[in-house]
């Protein structure tokens, strides 16, 4: 019997293969070979946005696959995986985790994200509800979340943080029985460890890895303060 999703991640790093918006290597599909080159590095799962992009880096790949769609919409700010539709298109598309917005922020339908969470984990996937505060978290678990992830923390609320919210790791850590996956502003190995010390499962680590394009901003910005 293989290995859960969560087994797999268990003490490692996933590393968030996704190009934004406005980024060069947007839509360029190169997303799989960002993939790759994770995998070799030790990375122990990917988080990917996008059907395309999912199904390339599930056909690159071993390792497990952390799926999500961004879905922008007038009327509510829910932009992970906001549709039910979507969990079942990502699903066919191989992953094997399905990352959505957990927080409790109102949706179209005016459901807060722990309602969609039930709603989502009825098809049979594992499910990361990512949220912004450990309300959030708690009500997510109760409400069948798999795991929790600290992803939209000081997203939700401006202006946002520069450093990741380790506090909110510690207490998703100390108040939830299900894993706490840290994601969020992790630029160094240093942020990494001070979120296993405060309890993290796994971490998940984007922008630092894979995207030249946010990581050049983020160095021309800061080389002279």
């Amino acid at each position: 019997m293989s290995k859960s999703f969560l087994d797999q991640v268990q003490g490692g790093l996933i590393v968030s293969c996704q190009a934004p918006d406005g980024s060069p290597l947007h839509g360029k599909g190169l997303m799989a070979v960002m993939a790759q080159a994770a995998e070799d590095g030790g990375a122990v799962a990917i988080r990917a946005e996008g059907l395309a992009d999912i199904r390339s880096i599930k056909a690159a790949v071993s390792i497990p696959v952390l799926g999500l769609i961004k879905r922008k919409s007038e009327g509510s700010p829910v932009i992970i995986t906001p549709l039910i539709q979507d969990v079942i298109d990502l699903i066919e598309a191989g992953a094997d985790m399905i990352a959505v917005d957990a927080t409790l922020r109102e949706r179209l339908d005016g459901s807060q994200g722990p309602d969609f969470v039930a709603a989502a984990r009825q098809l049979g996937i594992p499910i990361l509800a990512d949220v912004d505060h450990v309300g959030a978290a708690l009500a997510s678990e109760k409400n069948g979340a798999d795991a929790v992830s600290s992803t939209l923390a000081g997203y939700t609320s401006s202006p946002t943080p520069k450093i990741p919210d380790i506090d909110l790791v510690a207490q998703c850590a100390s108040q939830c029985l299900i894993p706490v996956i840290a994601e969020g502003r992790y630029y160094t190995p240093a942020d990494v460890s001070k979120a296993f010390k405060a309890g993290a499962w796994s971490v998940c680590v984007g922008g630092a890895i894979t995207d030249p394009w946010l990581s050049t901003k983020r160095f021309v910005a800061n080389m002279h303060l």
